[in-house]
């Protein structure tokens, strides 16, 4: 009996000692893990020593002259002529293009791909190549059948038929399409809340309220940028039931407290989709900032950055249309100019022959920090990047 007792003490012994090695070669193996999965974003030199693999972008950033830096700023539109945009793209090492119905007309689908190819082969970092495809009135890639022969219906249209589902498919349908034919952002969507059925802006929102436009946005972005196509939310702050900013100059006197509770929302909704631009608009919102249109208003944009937290890519609408180019020749001012001191990212319709060499100068006469150029460059690179386009 003594005997069998200090047998079973001795099989205990070794289990609980089993047991305890056991627990040692778990935590080693833990441990050495650990050690690679850190070791695995690092190279080791012939001397031990341990590199950090560098941000490309910030490589990309630190080997460009200031007229490379400026020329990234500037997203123009494109005539349509090909040859033109080309020579363009090259020379002023242009950060974005947006094309319009000319582009997609009188050209074979495959002359059309191999010409989106050309702008990102000329281009020293990669072309933003973007497109405004709403749906609805606002529909470009459909201008030419040889390139799509798909209609494409309003968000109204098909939220009314197959709510949020329905959003969420055709967006996914549309991104997969614009992503085959070589556009990797899309201007939508269309985040303003119109009440009037007759304003300017209604047929382009999804004409529903604050809420319910605040729930459809982020289904938007989801399903564009999941196909690996940047989506850009307009027109910051809401454009309301404000008049058409294409001809002139338009204001809204409404309470900008009763903006934050109810324009602002599906902004927030899309800031916390990570949406990966926001287009300011040109309208002037009299209680936010009386003297200047959103997208020149220093104060919009620190209520983007500051106020929501906003990090991604700000874009003005088109420094083109009638509202700035009244305002730029009332004032005597640059658009561009002022665009960027306001906190604009990229300039959409700029123009970068005569803004480059302006901008350049008020750099050079400390009006425009290079610290901020170089921020806004930086976003821009790293997005390329997020779109594998970066070079």
């Amino acid at each position: 009996m003594f005997k069998l007792k200090n047998k079973t003490k001795k099989i205990n012994a070794i289990i609980l000692l089993l047991a305890f090695i056991f627990l040692l070669t778990a935590c080693a193996q833990k441990d050495l893990s650990k050690n690679n999965s850190s070791k695995s974003n690092m190279s080791i030199s012939k001397n031990n020593k341990i590199h950090h693999p560098q941000d490309k972008a910030k490589k990309i950033l630190k080997k460009m002259n200031l007229d490379q830096k400026i020329g990234q700023l500037y997203f123009i539109h494109s005539t349509g002529d090909f040859q033109q945009m080309k020579r363009l793209i090259k020379k002023d090492h242009l950060g974005g293009i947006t094309l319009f119905g000319p582009d997609f007309k009188g050209r074979t689908h495959a002359q059309f791909l191999r010409e989106m190819d050309t702008y990102q082969k000329e281009s020293p970092t990669g072309m933003f190549i973007a497109t405004d495809q709403e749906g609805g009135t606002v529909s470009r890639i459909n201008t030419n059948p040889l390139v799509s022969h798909s209609n494409f219906s309003s968000p109204q249209t098909i939220y009314a038929k197959s709510g949020l589902t329905g959003i969420a498919n055709e967006d996914a349908r549309v991104s997969r399409i614009l992503k085959n034919n070589k556009i990797n952002m899309n201007f939508a969507p269309v985040a303003d809340v119109a009440l009037n059925k007759n304003s300017f802006i209604y047929q382009r929102t999804l004409g529903k309220g604050y809420n319910e436009t605040a729930r459809y946005i982020p289904v938007a972005v989801h399903a564009i940028q999941k196909e690996n196509v940047a989506a850009v939310l307009k027109h910051f702050p809401g454009y309301g039931d404000a008049g058409d900013t294409h001809t002139g100059f338009a204001q809204i006197n409404k309470k900008f407290s009763a903006y934050e509770e109810e324009d602002l929302l599906p902004f927030k909704a899309g800031i916390h989709a990570h949406v990966d631009g926001i287009m300011v608009s040109h309208i002037i919102i009299k209680d936010l900032d009386p003297l200047y249109p959103a997208s020149l208003s220093t104060t919009a944009h620190q209520l983007l950055r500051k106020k929501l937290d906003y990090q991604g890519l700000i874009i003005t609408d088109d420094l083109q249309m009638g509202a700035i180019t009244e305002f730029a020749k009332k004032h005597q001012i640059n658009a561009d100019i002022l665009a960027l001191k306001a906190g604009n990212d990229l300039l959409l319709g700029g123009d970068p022959e005569t803004g480059i060499p302006a901008i350049k100068q008020a750099v050079e006469k400390k009006e425009i920090s290079t610290k901020q150029i170089d921020k806004s460059v930086y976003r821009i690179l790293k997005l390329k990047e997020k779109l594998q386009i970066l070079k």
